[in-house]
This record gives C-alpha cells, sequence and structure tokens, in this order.
C-alpha cells in the first residue's frame, strides 16, 4: 500500500496536536505520560515535536484520557487554523484545567 503525501494542512495540524498535547502534559514526565498511555515514549516524543502528523486514533485516545483531556477539546484546538503566538484560545484554557 502506498501512503500519499502529507497535504501542508495535515502537517500543520499535526504541529498543532503537538503543541496541545506537550501543554496538556505540562509537569508530568513524558517516559511516564506515555507508560500511562501504553505507548512508547519515542512515539509520544514524536507526536509532541509533530515528526508524526498523522497518529492512529487509539494512540491521542490513550494518551488523551492519561492527561485528562477529552478527545473533543484535542479536536477543537488541533482543528483550528494556526494562532498567533501568545493567543490564548479554548483549548489552551482546557489543557491547563486538566494538567
Amino acid at each position: 500500500m502506498v501512503r500519499l503525501p502529507l497535504t501542508a494542512e495535515e502537517v500543520a495540524r499535526g504541529q498543532r496536536l503537538g503543541a496541545f498535547l506537550r501543554l496538556a502534559r505540562g509537569e508530568r514526565s513524558m517516559l511516564q505520560t506515555a507508560l500511562d498511555a501504553g505507548v512508547s515514549p519515542e512515539t509520544l516524543r514524536k507526536i509532541e515535536s509533530g515528526r508524526v502528523a498523522t497518529p492512529a486514533f487509539p494512540t491521542i485516545a490513550a494518551i488523551a484520557d492519561v492527561l485528562g483531556v477529552s478527545l473533543d477539546a484535542v479536536w477543537a484546538e488541533i482543528s483550528q487554523p494556526q494562532r498567533r503566538r501568545g493567543s490564548t484560545g479554548a483549548g489552551h484554557s482546557a489543557a491547563k484545567r486538566s494538567a
């Protein structure tokens, strides 16, 4: 099976996902977060860095569950167009509350 190259929007959405999960993780250890979610620390690192722009749904669901973030909040955050640095959105507030 040939995988098509990612579009610019898919890459940007992956970067927003990574940034959101990093924010939601807060001071939690990446290692402990990954182990609690049942994923490898390398997988979490790649998602947070945006290197894996389209991770599997069960992976994101498991990480969100460990972080106490709803999938609705994840989707609301990553489906938004790129925000200016320093602006705050509802997704960022949700991540801070659940951290």
